[in-house]
């Protein structure tokens, strides 16, 4: 991949969306940042879809579903690993390096994890991937963040141009209504429609 390949326009329509979670099932912890987050999805990809994980096996073969957007929500432990009620367990790098293999444009941490946890187990130097990783929800501004950020794709720019705009409206440069994140633009010229 050189330099420029990850802003080269790359224009996806009919994109496909997957909200899930990794829980144990009914009334599982992010079940109304989940629900919040699926809705703004459907707003712009009625198609989008959710799911609950009970394990990491499944969690992992969402990954391999071509989806365009894999925005998760999930606990990291100790060293950035997403484990499962039975001790499976996955690195961040591999669920990231299984999306890319699976053609994921963008996949999304969607609760709050710490920076520690992120640092150690989501690499994501070298990956065509856009990545966002949530460190601060700040209660329902990541969905309203999430809204603009879509609504600037649909409008046709690059994921890259939007998530700039989006993190920094009218040139500001502290935001605090925007959610504290990482990101990773691995793949910046897609545009999401």
């Amino acid at each position: 991949m050189g330099i420029f390949d990850s802003f080269r326009k790359e224009e996806v329509t009919g994109t496909k969306v997957l909200v899930g979670q990794l829980g144990t099932g009914q009334g599982t912890k992010f079940d109304e940042e989940l629900k919040a987050d699926l809705r703004v999805y459907k707003r712009f990809y009625p198609a989008a879809v959710s799911a609950t994980f009970t394990t990491v096996a499944e969690l992992r073969g969402a990954a391999n579903h071509h989806y365009d957007v894999l925005h998760l929500f999930c606990d990291l432990g100790t060293g950035g690993v997403i484990t499962d009620a039975s001790g499976d367990r996955i690195t961040g790098t591999e669920l990231l390096k299984a999306a890319v293999d699976s053609g994921v444009k963008l996949l999304w941490i969607g609760n709050d994890n710490s920076q520690e946890a992120y640092d150690a187990g989501f690499k994501t130097k070298g990956l065509k991937l856009n990545t966002v990783l949530t460190l601060r929800r700040l209660g329902s501004n990541t969905s309203l963040f999430l809204d603009s950020l879509l609504s600037k794709m649909q409008a046709g720019e690059t994921f890259s141009k939007a998530w700039s705009v989006a993190s920094q409206p009218e040139g500001k440069s502290v935001q605090p209504d925007v959610p504290h994140t990482i990101s990773s633009i691995g793949r910046g010229g897609v545009v999401l429609r």
